[in-house]
């Protein structure tokens, strides 16, 4: 099916998250969230995308740790020619009233990881099929997510999803989990072709049941997860032995193999989660130039260009870093996670992206794994819990926490009212006790 050309003029729902018709107000204008399916953009796609940022926008650019992106600065007069000039570009969902829905996350090397047991593609199509064509899942939270874990390498997996699916080695079955992440405590296992079966009746009987609960770890809360479980419409293969926990602490950047020989893979950063329309623009002509005219974004807030030639992987790194990507995994902006701050966000104590960058030059290669700097303790930025956190209080000041095993929130606070000075002073060192 073909996705339908819907009028730019759609009413939202109700919700705090933005979405392609739902353009939320903040400091520094509109945001717009645009939802791509496998975290794929088309060069020409990239290139629809950079112009409306221009045209419509400040020309700012959020990559999210969902794989999505995010059009800042949206004037108001211009909410329906973005949204137009996104349709135009094949970048709705298939149904007006399903763009709430599009939350599935896969690894961006998808299809090319050498070491996934799964291609998880032809499935995240199915499901997000599913999705959009089931009138009923329009009203699941525009939070509710799901995730697919193939086995691959180049995966995030410590972001919780309210439904998860992990490939088995031979690819032929999946174990999966409720309000948690892949490869940890997998509650039974279904063949590969009954998995869209499952994900329906699953989602059938968590709307049955949630009442007034949003997320599947409110409803699991209330209810045992046995209890849950025993309603489901057919029985379960018993679950595997745990996976191996998977903890990154950090994007693994930089330049990977391919399954496809001959081929390789560029993972890079965004600096603080922000491209500039030119950037995205020179990104896709990087990609039809030198490789399949394809960019993936990632759920470390950067990008994958995948499919270029081996012999060209060198040249291909210094054009992405020229046009002010990240690529060392060492490097301090490689390291730092910030959300948009006072200058974007009523709810913030400090202008974090600044501090960020003045961070940056306290630290070097040998300094903190991931530190995320925190506006308010709503950690927008990140989906779990850094390393090390620095929290801004009131006055543009920051307490520093580090995260600790048996803690709950960011974990033990090491120090109080820092200026992001005595902060870098304090991180630098890599051991801020």
């Amino acid at each position: 099916m073909q996705p339908e050309s819907p009028p730019a003029a759609v009413v939202p729902r109700p919700s705090a998250c933005p979405g392609l018709w739902r353009i939320v107000p903040s400091r520094d204008g509109g945001i717009c969230r645009v939802k791509l399916p496998g975290g794929r953009l088309s060069g020409e796609q990239a290139r629809a995308v950079a112009e409306a940022a221009r045209r419509c926008a400040g020309g700012v650019l959020e990559l999210t740790n969902r794989s999505n992106l995010q059009i800042r600065g949206v004037r108001e007069a211009c909410h329906e020619q973005l949204v137009r000039r996104l349709l135009d570009a094949g970048l709705g969902p298939r149904h007006a009233a399903a763009d709430d829905v599009r939350n599935l996350l896969i690894s961006p090397a998808a299809g090319r990881d050498p070491a996934a047991h799964l291609d998880t593609r032809p499935l995240a199509e199915r499901l997000l099929a599913l999705l959009q064509d089931t009138p009923a899942f329009h009203g699941l939270s525009a939070k509710f997510a799901l995730q697919l874990d193939g086995g691959e390498t180049l995966a995030m997996l410590d972001h919780p999803h309210d439904l998860w699916l992990g490939a088995l080695p031979g690819g032929t079955r999946m174990a999966f989990g409720l309000a948690g992440c892949p490869r940890r405590g997998a509650l039974g296992v279904v063949e590969l072709e009954r998995v869209p079966a499952l994900v329906e009746a699953l989602l059938r009987l968590f709307l049955e049941l949630a009442g007034e609960r949003t997320r599947m770890r409110q409803l699991l809360a209330d209810m045992p997860v046995a209890d849950f479980l025993a309603r489901l419409p057919f029985a379960l293969q018993d679950p595997p032995p745990t996976f191996a926990p998977v903890t990154l602490d950090g994007a693994p950047l930089g330049i990977h193999a391919q399954a496809q020989p001959g081929r390789a893979m560029l993972l890079a950063g965004a600096p603080l989660g922000r491209l500039h329309a030119d950037q995205l623009q020179a990104l896709a002509d990087l990609a039809g130039t030198e490789g399949s005219d394809e960019l993936r974004l990632t759920p470390w807030q950067g990008v994958l260009l995948p499919d270029v030639a081996v012999e060209r992987q060198a040249a291909v790194a210094r054009a992405m870093a020229d046009i002010g990507l990240v690529l060392d995994a060492r490097a301090p902006l490689a390291r730092l996670l910030a959300c948009s701050g006072t200058a974007g966000c009523a709810r913030a104590e400090a202008d974090t992206k600044a501090d960020a960058l003045r961070l940056a030059t306290h630290l070097g290669p040998d300094g903190p794994a991931q530190v995320h700097l925190c506006g308010c303790p709503r950690s927008c930025a990140a989906a779990h819990v850094a390393p090390y956190t620095l929290l801004a209080r009131s006055g543009g000041r920051y307490d520093l926490y580090r995260r600790e095993r048996d803690q709950a929130g960011f974990g033990r606070l090491l120090a109080s009212s820092l200026d992001i000075d005595q902060a870098g002073e304090r991180l630098a060192t890599g051991t801020p006790e």
